[in-house]
């Protein structure tokens, strides 16, 4: 008896194997179609089900996807054509299928964070892009520098910024600068102590000799801005009392 429905099990379970090959090799072709053609229109949209049918085949199935990203950028950026909004539907199909394919979400945000028309104008996608990566792969800690760069550069946002720098510099293996960058994003965005802090640690804790004279003049240089900025403060107090600045401090 189990013989009989082995031998009906087994032809139905490889006609199932060659449906999802033929399918997997259909989609295939239609992609390197739409490739050859340069349409915009990405042919399979859903991340999930592009996995689901490429089986062990998906780090591949990635690695085509991110030519057709590399592709589809350059040939854009060739003519001078601003429409990228298909960029992150094919980085998104690019890292579900491998999520540790390292090159799609470095360039990928690059691609996504530069403004019209070198790029998509997008760096909230790109954030978006490069927190998947740290959740995928959060030993990488040059994936923090990315994320630190496009909150400074990109969105202006020195908090979110440091934090950024500030996390990365907690992996063994990431290199003194990334505290660096952390300290001097913090002192632009006006945060004093955090700023403080962070070039005293790369004091006390550097053993290169540069890198610890350089700290030392930002600590001298944050303590004169906060001396002043008490300064102004007493002065303002004092005007509100006396109705005019000190004359002499």
């Amino acid at each position: 008896m189990k013989t009989a429905k082995t031998i009906v099990l087994v032809p139905v379970m490889l006609l199932a194997g060659f449906m999802g090959v033929w399918k997997l090799q259909h989609a295939l072709d239609k992609q390197r179609a739409a490739l050859s053609e340069d349409r915009d229109e990405v042919l399979l949209s859903s991340p999930k089900l592009m996995k689901a049918v490429s089986l062990e085949y998906a780090p591949l199935m990635a690695d085509f996807y991110w030519t057709r990203v590399v592709q589809f950028y350059g040939n854009k950026h060739v003519r001078g054509d601003a429409n990228l909004e298909q960029l992150w539907p094919l980085l998104d199909i690019t890292t579900t299928l491998d999520p540790n394919l390292i090159v799609a979400y470095r360039f990928g945000a690059i691609f996504l964070s530069q403004r019209a028309p070198g790029g998509a104008g997008r760096p909230d996608l790109a954030v978006r892009l490069i927190e998947r990566g740290i959740k995928a792969n959060p030993d990488y800690w040059r994936l923090y520098e990315d994320l630190g760069f496009i909150y400074y550069m990109d969105l202006n946002d020195y908090k979110k910024a440091s934090e950024a720098f500030l996390e990365g510099s907690k992996n063994p293996k990431a290199l003194i600068w990334m505290k660096v960058m952390a300290a001097k994003i913090a002192a632009e965005g006006e945060s004093y102590e955090t700023s403080f802090f962070l070039w005293n640690d790369v004091y006390r804790n550097t053993s290169d000799p540069q890198i610890k004279e350089n700290a030392k003049a930002h600590l001298q240089l944050l303590r004169a801005r906060e001396d002043s900025r008490q300064l102004d403060l007493l002065g303002g107090e004092y005007e509100k009392r006396f109705g005019h600045r000190p004359r002499r401090v």
